[in-house]
């Protein structure tokens, strides 16, 4: 079968097409997707890069959202038939690990899965759909909804709401009536993400993204619960971790589900205990989460933002995409 495949970590040239990597056939309890969609995430870019501690088996093909049709059934396995219209749960709970980390992911034109990695596609929801969802919409669901709390009316400011987990926020932030301040980075995204319904943008490559909440909404004040926003996602780190703290009420929450632009910002704590901060972190989605958002997909509450598909050839130019931050979004791979 053809495979987008890396043999060793480093750069982009280390992504290749490998015009006949070995097919996979199923065990016991484990099924082949006949692979239809795949949307690449920016934890493609660390895996191809490497990983401080986590070790990957070369070679591999990378890709952690699959979607696809069932096409060979292994021993053991009930309840599904060849056909049927599956998205697969990234977490391997049986093998461990992840698809595209430590097992083979989605980047071929066929995957091997356990089969209680199966989730059941509605027949409205297209394939390009539902492997826009698993890692960026489920984080982001996880993030919002279970962990984060966000109500009607409040206040919510989103670094980095042009990339997929970021556009899901907006969206979730929205059904939850929310008044969203979304940052980007260029004219087009912010043009985007008030076409997706932020109330309000901020350029933060030109503007001090705290200094604009201040002037939007007041500068936080220790002793009343005016000023500033209700709730920051940030999943970038680095040198906006500090400014988030400004920027939140008396009582605010600061949600953060990953760390983009550094894993160890310079931090102030007396921002968390002046004003009563809560600091919530996030880790991944759970199958619920999943299945949640299925439904809001099919029922239309929900459409994914999908920047483009192209085919599994330019499997390093998707990838590329992704790393240059030029996409509002997912990419999708379809092979």
């Amino acid at each position: 079968m053809r495979a987008a495949v890396i043999r060793a970590h480093g750069d982009p040239e280390q992504l290749v097409l490998d015009e006949s990597f070995p097919d996979p056939t199923p065990g016991a309890g484990e099924v082949v997707v006949r692979v239809r969609a795949t949307s690449l995430n920016y934890h493609d870019v660390f895996t191809r890069r490497g990983m401080p501690g986590i070790r990957i088996a070369m070679p591999m093909i990378m890709g952690l959202d699959i979607a696809g049709d069932i096409d060979e059934i292994g021993p053991g396995v009930e309840g599904w038939t060849v056909g049927d219209r599956v998205l697969v749960d990234p977490i391997d709970r049986v093998r461990g690990g992840l698809m595209g980390e430590t097992v083979h992911g989605g980047l071929a034109e066929r995957c091997r899965v356990t089969a209680p990695q199966l989730i059941r596609i509605p027949a409205r929801v297209s394939f390009e759909d539902a492997a826009a969802l698993p890692v960026a919409y489920g984080t982001a669901y996880r993030m919002m909804r279970t962990r984060g709390r966000v109500e009607t009316g409040e206040k919510v400011l989103i670094l980095g709401a042009a990339g997929g987990v970021g556009t899901c926020c907006v969206f979730l932030a929205k059904i939850a009536g929310a008044q969203v301040i979304a940052c980007g980075s260029s004219p087009e995204k912010l043009r985007r993400l008030a076409d997706f319904g932020a109330d309000h943008v901020i350029d933060y490559a030109k503007t001090d993204f705290a200094q604009e909440v201040y002037r939007l909404f007041g500068k936080p004040t220790r002793r009343a619960y005016t000023g500033g926003v209700d709730v920051v996602i940030n999943y970038t780190g680095g040198d906006t971790w500090v400014p988030s703290l400004k920027c939140l009420r008396r009582g605010g929450r600061l949600l953060t589900c990953g760390a983009t632009a550094g894993f160890d910002p310079k931090t102030d704590i007396r921002y968390i205990w002046t004003y009563e901060l809560e600091v919530l972190g996030s880790n991944g989605w759970t199958r619920e989460d999943i299945e949640a958002l299925l439904a809001l997909v099919e029922t239309g509450a929900l459409r994914p933002v999908i920047d483009r598909v192209l085919p599994l050839a330019e499997a390093r130019e998707a990838l590329r995409l992704i790393e240059d931050r030029e996409v509002i979004g997912k990419i999708i791979v379809a092979p």
